[in-house]
């Protein structure tokens, strides 16, 4: 093969795992539809409350910055109608993902059952990186730090009684994202699975080219922050390496495993992040082991990470 294409190969693999771990197929319908383009919409509002069960509860929100519509799944704690003010653990997922697989994937529901704690799971798109788009420097939608933090998070406050403390985890592409929104002051404690935590770290920006043909085919790459050298500012901005300095005062995990080519990368970028974070005196929590770039490993990370978590909003886990 020739090295070329072989290298191609590989970054469609890397890219593809970084997203999340799945066999990529075309969409063709189904139940969970990506967001429906609507007409500028002048607000944000709340389409559609479901009440799944006794916990779950599913929102579907017209947003300004995404001038689309989107899901956002609650686990509610027992006795949320009770007050207001609940502590909240927001949870965001990785790329080729949406606001179910947290539920779907792994035992959150059953992790967070008897703490009390209002679990917040919105979507992010299959390639959104959690960022405002660049849009070759026009900005616009998709906009979704602008949605998430200027829109959600509000929102869940005034009308979900969420509190002021809270906390945000994710793994791959959010992993990134928690680490980037934390960096914006709204967490007092974030944690990273297998996060992409040095953007500017060796085959990362390749692995994003290869992630957004993937997880958004026909989407232009340099829509989300421009080319890594001509707009390398823009990258730094979003960079949670670059952004470290930010995050004192924080608590903050890390954790990736080793063993396949993906993990590896994002092995490499949070090892890279942590150092920076020593470097600046900022204490982090770290985990490094064996593991795939999967929901299992991400599972039992978000258990490790768990008392910090609760312990830094005022939750306590059961």
């Amino acid at each position: 093969m020739r090295p070329l294409l072989r290298g191609c190969l590989v970054s469609v693999v890397v890219a593809a795992g970084l997203c999340v771990a799945v066999v990529v197929v075309p969409w063709r319908g189904g139940d969970e539809e990506p967001p429906a383009p609507e007409p500028s919409p002048t607000r944000t509002e709340i389409v559609r409350e479901h009440r799944l069960d006794d916990r779950r509860m599913e929102l579907t929100i017209r947003s300004r910055a995404l001038d689309a519509t989107t899901k956002v799944r609650l686990l509610l704690p027992r006795g949320w109608e009770s007050r207001t003010g609940w502590p909240v653990l927001w949870l965001l997922h990785g790329g080729l993902d949406d606001h179910t697989s947290w539920t779907a994937k792994t035992d959150v529901e059953a992790l967070t059952r008897d703490t009390g704690v209002l679990v917040v799971m919105p979507d992010g798109g299959r390639c959104g990186s959690y960022s405002d788009w660049w849009n070759g420097g026009e900005g616009g939608p998709p906009r979704w730090e602008t949605y998430h933090l200027k829109e959600l998070l509000p929102l869940l406050e005034a009308r979900y009684r969420a509190g002021s403390r809270q906390a945000v985890a994710g793994y791959s592409m959010g992993g990134q994202g928690a680490m980037l929104y934390a960096a914006k002051g709204h967490f007092e404690a974030a944690a990273s699975f297998s996060g992409a935590l040095h953007l500017l770290g060796p085959g990362v920006p390749q692995a994003v080219m290869a992630g957004t043909a993937i997880g958004c085919f026909g989407t232009d790459w340099k829509r989300i922050w421009g080319d890594p050298e001509e707009q390398r500012e823009v990258w730094r901005a979003h960079n949670p390496y670059d952004l470290a300095d930010r995050l004192k005062g924080v608590r903050l995990y890390v954790a990736a495993g080793e063993g396949d080519l993906v993990e590896d990368l994002a092995n490499r970028a949070g090892r890279a992040f942590a150092g920076r974070l020593e470097e600046l005196g900022i204490p982090v929590r770290t985990h490094f082991s064996q593991g795939g770039h999967n929901h299992t490993s991400w599972q039992r990370e978000l258990h490790r990470a768990y008392p910090m978590l609760m312990s830094a909003i005022g939750a306590r886990p059961a």
